[in-house]
């Protein structure tokens, strides 16, 4: 009898469509865990990202010693993380207590500025519109006072919010615990973790999937060094500008400004609307908050004409609107770690785009 042919039978269609689209499959698959552990993920996201921007940092100093010694891996990443620390402490130290400081003066100021909106405004409102403003600084004064004096009470309530949802205090407290070690792991095991996960790709795709990652790799590093320098100018600008003007808060105000001015146009308006709210609690007229004003607007000028498109240029190639909704998006979906990882996975969608694009216009769907 002849030889029956082995595996003669058919794949079912089912099985057909999941064998032609099993990336796709674990794509979404994967987007939709990362989606539903959103809340435990946010140290361990927030962490890749830290390490991602301070690893280039760690290699160089684990090379550096002192005649035979060197430090090593395990010894720079210590290093870095206490330099990363240290730098989040003096902010911290450098903001809140100013923040703080400024905001019971502006407490304590806001009813003289209401008396003098009234007694400017009034008699304007009055002969052309017939307004009155009935508003009694006195009666504002007594309330302030009384809710300044009662704001001690705050940290209680937030003592017995925190004892009624422990489960939430705790997963926070664990959250915050263990961003610094699972950071100190992914730091000291970057170089090996990277490798692993390349000798995982298939053989068949390793050329083009290194090709693009190393155009993304690229990229982000330009764009993240870039960035960071001009976040740092115009903090510099920003504050020094403010302090010449006189402005209360120009120190807080201006940091703030300068880092949020990663995000197009909005974090630039935050600053700016920062300081229109503190100059005019502070200054006596209208005319004082023009320098503020010159401050913001030669700030603009400057960054977005020779600064950033010196040190940034179009390296991450996204426009502008893409950048908020990304940060937005990646806000709303992850929280902190969604705003750290906006940007680089938006960039790497961009280049996968790109080279989708690029194999389209060279295909026959598209020639013929």
């Amino acid at each position: 009898m002849p030889n029956q042919p082995k595996n003669s039978h058919k794949q079912s269609p089912a099985t057909n469509i999941v064998a032609d689209n099993r990336w796709l499959i674990l794509s979404v698959v994967f987007l939709l865990m990362l989606y539903l552990l959103a809340p435990v993920l946010t140290p361990f996201l927030t962490a890749a990202v830290l390490a991602y921007m301070c690893d280039p940092l760690v290699d160089k100093l684990s090379i550096l010693g002192y005649k035979r010694y060197q430090f090593g891996r395990t010894t720079a990443t210590v290093l870095v993380m206490m330099g990363l620390v240290g730098v989040i402490t003096l902010l911290l130290l450098i903001i809140i207590p100013l923040l703080q400081k400024e905001s019971q003066l502006i407490i304590e100021r806001l009813p003289d500025f209401i008396t003098n909106i009234r007694t400017t405004a009034e008699p304007w409102l009055q002969k052309h519109f017939g307004i009155s403003l009935a508003i009694d600084s006195t009666q504002i004064q007594d309330v302030i006072t009384k809710n300044w004096k009662t704001a001690g009470s705050i940290l209680g309530d937030v003592l017995k919010t925190a004892g009624s949802n422990s489960m939430a205090l705790v997963g926070i407290i664990a959250n915050i615990l263990l961003l610094p070690v699972v950071l100190f792991y992914l730091l000291r095991d970057w170089d090996e973790l990277t490798a692993g996960i390349g000798n995982l790709i298939p053989r068949h795709v390793i050329g083009k999937t290194t090709e693009i990652a190393q155009e993304i790799d690229q990229m982000l590093a330009e764009f993240l060094r870039g960035q960071f320098t001009v976040m740092i100018i115009m903090s510099v600008f920003y504050a020094a500008g403010l302090w010449l003007t006189g402005l209360d808060m120009a120190l807080p105000i201006g940091i703030i400004a300068g880092l949020l001015g990663f995000i197009p146009y909005l974090g630039p308006a935050i600053g700016l609307g920062l300081a229109l709210l503190v100059g005019v609690l502070h200054f006596t007229s209208l005319g004082q908050l023009i320098p503020v004003l010159l401050v913001f607007g030669i700030g603009q000028l400057i960054e977005s004409n020779f600064i950033t498109p010196k040190l940034v240029g179009d390296r991450i190639g996204l426009h502008p609107v893409v950048v908020i909704f990304a940060l937005l998006a990646g806000g709303q979906l992850f929280g902190f770690a969604g705003v750290l990882l906006a940007l680089p996975v938006t960039a790497a969608i961009a280049v996968g785009l790109r080279h989708t694009k690029d194999n389209y216009l060279d295909s026959d769907a598209y020639l013929k």
